[in-house]
Order: C-alpha cells, then structure tokens, then sequence
C-alpha cells in the first residue's frame, strides 16, 4: 500500500494537500486547493506504480499514463469532472480534476436502508438518465471510452441535483478493431463487474461492460441489496433475484430493463446506451434470456475450462506412474 502524502504538502508548487478522500492498492485521492486560483478546491489522483515492475514495463506503464491523461483532459461534459493537469514526481503520477462536493450514491443508499426505506424510483431513474447522458459521451467518442467501474461510490450528487461521474481510475479506451488498451489498470468492484472483465485485456471489454455495471448500480439502488456475482451467477444461473421480489413499488419496465442489462452475456445486454435508456423510458425490454451455458462470455472462462483440463491430465498421468511405480 503507497504511502499518503502529508496534510500541508505542495505538489508542484501549486497544489496543497488538504486531506484524503479515497486511497486503493495504486495510490490515494486528495482533496487540495489550488494555490494559483484562491479558493479553488480540487480533487488530486495519485498513481505508483510497483517497483518490482521490469524497467520497459514501467516507462510503458508511465507513458500510457500520460496518453491518457490527455484524452481525459480534453473531454467536456456536465456530468463528468474536468481533468485540468497532470504531472510526474519521481515515481508516482498525479491527475487533477475538479473536486465534485455532496453526496455520492453509495451514502444515500446506506442512509435510506438504515431507515427502511428504499430509495425513489423517481429519483434513481432521474440519476440514469444523467448517467446515460454521462456514458453515451464518453461510449460516442472518436475513439470510444469505456469507464469500467460504475458503482454507486462514482456517483456523486451536487447540491443543486447534478449527478458526477468522479472516478476515471479504470477508464479504457477502445481503439480501432474493438482491442482494448488498459488506461489505468484495474479490474473494477467485483459486485459490479461483468464476467468478461474477468479476462483481462484480451479485447473481450467494450461498451456492453460499462452497461453491466450500470444495470448493477441501479439494481443495488433499488434493492438496497447488492447484485449477486457474476462468477457465482454463472455457476448457479437463476440465483439473481429480481428487483420486485425485494421493492414491490418498483414498476415492471423498470425491473426488466435493469435485468436485461444484467445479463451474463454481453450480447443479451442492450447494444449501447440509448437501447438501455429506451428500455428504462419509453419501451419494455424484451425478455430476460437465460444464461446459456455452452457460451463462453469471456477469456475468463476460457483459461478456468483450460486449467481444469490441465489439472484432469495432470492427475492422470500421476495415477500412471504411481501404478507403475506400485508394481515395480
């Protein structure tokens, strides 16, 4: 785990550390004010990398760091926060983007169950459509952005209503061919995350994950229970229960376009974001298909099909020589 900078330091000659507001296995996230713009608070992301990483691998990790830092500077969008700088000191990155105040989703859940109640319909489908709006910018760029890690956490709502998509940790950028090039490396929350996000960079990821997630995010929001995994979704199909099953008050269209969304296949999710956002406002999703299970949503599968196979030929060949061995 990297160690925090300390409360007071300046980073860069500009930007003064006034506390930790998220830290994770690669770095923290400060709150810091901007001391060229008075009053100006700002949200800093921290990335250090291992240092056991081979010396190609680092300066490949780096400059990817800085590809991208890039594209997301450039981005502009109501619900997403702007990335205003980037910059190196000695072995660890920093982005900065605005600092979003308020609450985020995951609070507003946790105060609602403690409660007994469950957060409005009304008010989570107002959040998805802010979301959607959020998602189908980012889905529609020249070359398409996909976040991977949609959680209610990464929702955060202004005072004045607006919702923020604050966390580009696992941002991914889709080039040319649908091969995926990891921005910032991670695997996403695994209540979350789809089972193909489970194999890697292997070009399984697109648009169709982020959707997952979205489905997932709204699913918890509405249940105040979390979405069931993928892995054990796909070893028990059927274990997801539905989200009228939890809140009655939740209305049919609702509760359909959210399970379409959740479907372990990605073909059986909506194609992109406006199918979603239709299906959540304007038409039923169409029937939830079950998983089929001679499908192979992901190189995740794959490699857990190979290992067991290996493993089977493996413990063959042991018993062989282990009869030899007895008879001799």
């Amino acid at each position: 785990m990297p160690v925090p900078i300390k409360t007071g330091t300046i980073l860069r000659n500009r930007y003064q550390v006034k506390k930790i507001i998220g830290q994770g296995g690669m770095g923290c996230i400060y709150l810091a004010e901007d001391l060229r713009l008075e009053g100006r608070l700002c949200a800093v992301k921290e990335v250090e990398y291992d240092r056991a990483l081979p010396e190609e691998m680092l300066t490949e990790a780096r400059n990817q760091f800085e590809r991208e830092a890039t594209v997301l500077a450039r981005l502009d969008h109501p619900n997403l926060p702007k990335v205003s700088d980037f910059f190196s000191i000695r072995d660890r990155d920093y982005l900065v983007m605005d600092y979003v105040p308020g609450k985020d989703l995951r609070q507003m859940m946790i105060e609602a169950r403690v409660k007994g109640v469950f957060l409005p319909e009304d008010d989570v489908l107002d959040w998805a459509n802010q979301l959607a709006d959020a998602l189908k910018y980012l889905h529609t760029q020249e070359q398409p952005i996909v976040h991977r890690d949609i959680k209610p956490s990464n929702l955060k709502i202004t005072p004045n209503g607006l919702l923020k998509l604050v966390d580009f940790g696992l941002v991914k950028m889709l080039a040319p061919g649908e091969v995926t090039i990891t921005v910032l490396q991670g695997q996403g929350t695994a209540l979350y995350t789809p089972l193909e996000q489970y194999g890697g960079d292997s070009g399984h990821t697109d648009a169709r994950s982020d959707i997952y997630a979205f489905g997932g995010t709204l699913y918890h929001l509405l249940t105040n229970e979390p979405p069931t995994n993928v892995r054990d979704r796909f070893l028990s199909p059927g274990n997801l229960p539905r989200i009228r099953e939890i809140n009655p008050a939740v209305s049919v269209r609702t509760e359909r376009a959210v399970h379409w969304a959740l479907a372990l296949h990605p073909e059986d999710r909506p194609k992109d974001i406006e199918a979603f956002r239709k299906a959540l406002f304007l038409e039923d999703a169409p029937n939830t298909k079950p998983f089929r299970a001679n499908r192979q949503p992901s190189g995740f599968i794959q490699k857990t099909e190979k290992a067991m196979l290996y493993l089977a030929g493996s413990l063959m060949v042991i018993s062989f020589l282990l009869t030899i061995l007895h008879n001799f």
